[in-house]
């Protein structure tokens, strides 16, 4: 009997690169993650964000602060903090024009995307970023296209992200990631019946964010992705030349791979990397069954984290 698999592609790219109102060589050399799932072999684990840090010659110091749109609170609560020390960030979102950012609870767009959002918050028992993240504070600059200019680009081009969906669908479905685990239908199953439904189809989700690059890599040139970079740098060159000296950039994980390279041309140099816990699925974990067939994952020692839980990578320069 063929087993029935279930790809989350959609759910990935909806959580991790879209606000929509309407990781013997040098470390500094190494490929970036953004986001990563952190078992803990115990039946749980983490799911990670990262926060890359990137200085020129000038001394201008821009932090790439990856973001998956539906979170725990102490997640949101975090970046918050953090936000304040910056002087300007730069943040994602596809809204009209001159249109102000909602206030939390305000009701938004009845658009499909906004629809999953919300579904999935409610699903997974997470708080929503638009809900939780304080977008008028001071130094908050909105650094994306505008909702006409987005519909125009996409128009123009022939595009929707349910076509985009769609093909990068059918390419790993053709030719799936060597390293991503498939969700078969008794698993999904399972995890929507159960008891703890909401726990057990983050466990699931999580797993497949592991390789957000080759994820997201049929998205390369289109509206979604490096257009609305591009006007995200197009502010943060603003910025700079008004005499920011230590920006962020707040946009979903999946852009910053992209981002980074644009950094990079930019004469840029990776000095920092640090990673917050968006789920926490660590608490209350049950232990390994031992009548499972399953081999044991590896287990994944992060660095050390401090206090606040921040695990924090030194990056030194070779000159």
């Amino acid at each position: 009997m063929r087993r029935r698999i279930f790809r989350p592609l959609p759910v990935a790219l909806v959580l991790l690169t879209f606000t929509a109102w309407s990781r013997a060589q040098d470390e500094s050399s190494k490929k970036t993650e953004f986001l990563r799932w952190i078992d803990d072999n115990h039946g749980g684990g983490k799911l990670e964000t990262a926060i890359a840090t990137y200085t020129n010659a000038d001394g201008v110091t821009v932090h790439l602060v990856a973001a998956v749109h539906i979170a725990d609170q102490s997640y949101y609560d975090g970046l918050n903090k953090t936000f304040k020390d910056y002087d300007a960030v730069l943040y994602e979102m596809v809204k009209p024009k001159d249109a102000a950012p909602p206030q939390p609870g305000e009701e938004r767009s009845s658009s499909m995307i906004s629809v999953i959002q919300r579904f999935m918050k409610d699903t997974l028992e997470l708080k929503f970023q638009l809900d939780a993240i304080d977008y008028n504070a001071p130094n908050f600059i909105h650094a994306d296209l505008d909702a006409e200019t987005f519909q125009k680009m996409e128009e123009e081009r022939g595009e929707s992200i349910w076509t985009l969906m769609l093909q990068q669908m059918l390419k790993q479905m053709a030719n799936p990631p060597a390293n991503q685990q498939e969700i078969g239908f008794g698993e999904l199953l399972n995890a929507l019946t159960s008891p703890d439904r909401a726990r057990q189809l983050k466990l699931l989700l999580g797993k497949q964010f592991g390789d957000i690059e080759t994820q997201m890599s049929g998205f390369g040139g289109t509206v979604l992705i490096t257009e609305r970079n591009k006007a995200a740098f197009k502010v943060l060159d603003r910025e700079i030349a008004n005499g920011k000296k230590n920006l962020a950039i707040f946009y979903g994980a999946g852009h910053m791979s992209e981002m980074e390279k644009l950094l990079l041309k930019r004469g840029f140099q990776k000095t920092d990397h640090e990673w917050r816990v968006a789920w926490d699925l660590t608490e209350g974990a049950t232990k390994d069954d031992p009548t499972s067939d399953k081999k044991p994952q590896k287990k994944v020692e992060p660095g050390k984290a401090d206090k606040n839980g921040i695990i924090h990578i030194e990056y030194v320069t070779h000159r």
